[in-house]
């Protein structure tokens, strides 16, 4: 469910990342690099303590992403929802929250 009501100055929806949108590209794109990298270890036969550091640092580069959104949503979107006293609004927003918070716990 997206509910999120941020416009810009034309009227046009926003999201609570678009100011960071160049800076989650590239971050995005060097992660998509590492995952590269992690391929051809393997098909190079690397050793397998190597790879698996690199997995690591692929997937601590995927969760820094993920806590950058989630705090982008709660300071933009839950925040917005909030200000604009609808409580219904803030509510989903916050609820939004949660639910990807337990996704990222879990995964």
């Amino acid at each position: 469910m997206n509910t999120d009501t941020a416009t810009d100055e034309t009227g046009a929806h926003q999201h609570g990342y678009i100011s960071d949108k160049d800076r989650y590209r590239n971050r995005m794109k060097r992660i998509e690099g590492q995952a590269r990298g992690i391929t051809k270890m393997i098909d190079d036969e690397k050793y397998c303590i190597d790879i698996l550091t690199q997995v690591s640092a692929l997937t601590r580069a995927l969760q820094g992403v993920a806590t950058g959104l989630l705090d982008d949503h709660l300071k933009h979107c839950v925040l917005d929802a909030a200000k604009q006293g609808d409580e219904d609004a803030a509510i989903a927003k916050i609820q939004e929250a949660t639910d990807a918070i337990n996704r990222l716990v879990r995964s």
